[in-house]
């Protein structure tokens, strides 16, 4: 991981972007966008999945106490109509948007640009474990969707989402195929489809 003063190079700003949820059978995909203060220390900060929930939950208050962030979402409608790739660009684009800082640099976990015609954005594949502010919207898109997905779980409590978040685990698919699925579920995702078609 490099350290935020060689990230920054020479630009003043950098916003790192990173989203979750593409792998899940069920809910958003979250985006965020993040710039880190450049006073923040965050010794340690890596891909949100390498982490455990306790360290991902005391970089995330460090980064939204110190640092400018923002979140985007793509719908499961949008990622059913759209196909799940062109789901993450969107929130990805709509984090950046909502951060509101349109001349800075960007850097974006993965190999595809939300944006093919702004020159200022670099991709970059496993960025999130190259670049810090990559990593902090990893641990902030990560952080936001499972809280939400929590929140889901209230009502749909069968599946399990508070535990598992979306993805295709033992329990999930037990439900899946025990209850149906849910409108929030992903029709076009293979496992769910296969139960709508049973139905």
């Amino acid at each position: 991981m490099l350290t935020l003063d060689k990230e920054r190079g020479k630009n003043s700003i950098i916003i790192g972007v990173d989203e979750v949820g593409r792998g899940p059978l069920a809910g958003p995909v979250v985006a965020a966008a993040v710039i880190l203060d450049k006073d923040i220390y965050l010794d340690g900060i890596d891909d949100s999945k390498k982490l455990s929930a306790k360290k991902r939950d005391d970089f995330f208050l460090k980064i939204l106490s110190f640092s400018k962030f923002a979140i985007g979402f793509s719908t499961v409608e949008e990622i059913d109509r759209q196909n799940i790739l062109q789901a993450s660009l969107l929130a990805m684009r709509r984090a950046f948007d909502s951060i509101g800082i349109k001349n800075a640099a960007v850097l974006v976990d993965g190999q595809f640009s939300f944006d093919k015609e702004n020159r200022n954005i670099k991709t970059c594949i496993n960025g999130d474990q190259v670049y810090p502010s990559i990593a902090a919207a990893s641990i902030v898109a990560k952080v936001v969707r499972d809280r939400y997905m929590c929140l889901l779980a209230k009502k749909f409590g069968e599946y399990g989402w508070d535990k598992n978040s979306g993805y295709g685990t033992a329990k999930h698919l037990l439900a899946l195929e025990k209850y149906g699925a849910t409108p929030l579920h992903r029709k076009t995702f293979a496992p769910v489809h296969k139960i709508l078609f049973k139905k």
